[in-house]
């Protein structure tokens, strides 16, 4: 068992992404969205060896199942590169595993996607995966935490 834990504790980022990522439900986690969440947390926050290559893929992913050309992929990458200016930006050190920053990584992505489509019923739907996004950030980071210690 000991041999074990130190594995699984590299490799949980990878199967955290990848079964959030599988998880697709339209209402609850379309286009395995809430992949989103281990993305941001292990590139930006608790950044893992070799993760971002990993994002990435996913995020085009994202983009692959929900029919936007790159839409997160260039999402990501500008965050990614925004993330590179250490001495203003510093995801490492914050309250709260960086919710705030997760929150404006996802809402300006949501945002202009509401705004390039405007309709009532996208409002609202992308109002709730906005929502929805936030309140999963904090069990999802904690549960790292917790395999962690």
């Amino acid at each position: 068992m000991y041999k074990i834990a130190p594995v699984l504790k590299q490799l949980m980022p990878f199967i955290m992404t990848l079964f959030l990522w599988r998880l697709s439900v339209y209402f609850w986690n379309p286009a395995g969205i809430l992949c989103l969440i281990p993305i941001f947390y292990y590139t930006f926050v608790r950044p893992v060896n070799n993760f971002a290559i990993f994002a990435l893929i996913f995020c085009f992913l994202i983009d692959y199942r929900c029919n936007l050309p790159l839409f997160w992929t260039c999402l990501f990458c500008l965050f990614y590169a925004i993330n590179g200016f250490q001495n203003y930006i510093d995801f490492q050190h914050t309250n709260n595993n960086a919710i705030y920053g997760f929150m404006v990584f996802v809402g300006i992505g949501i945002f202009l996607l509401m705004i390039s489509g405007f309709t009532w019923v996208n409002l609202i739907n992308n109002l709730w995966l906005f929502v929805w996004l936030s309140i999963l950030y904090t069990p999802i980071t904690a549960l790292d935490n917790w395999i962690k210690s």
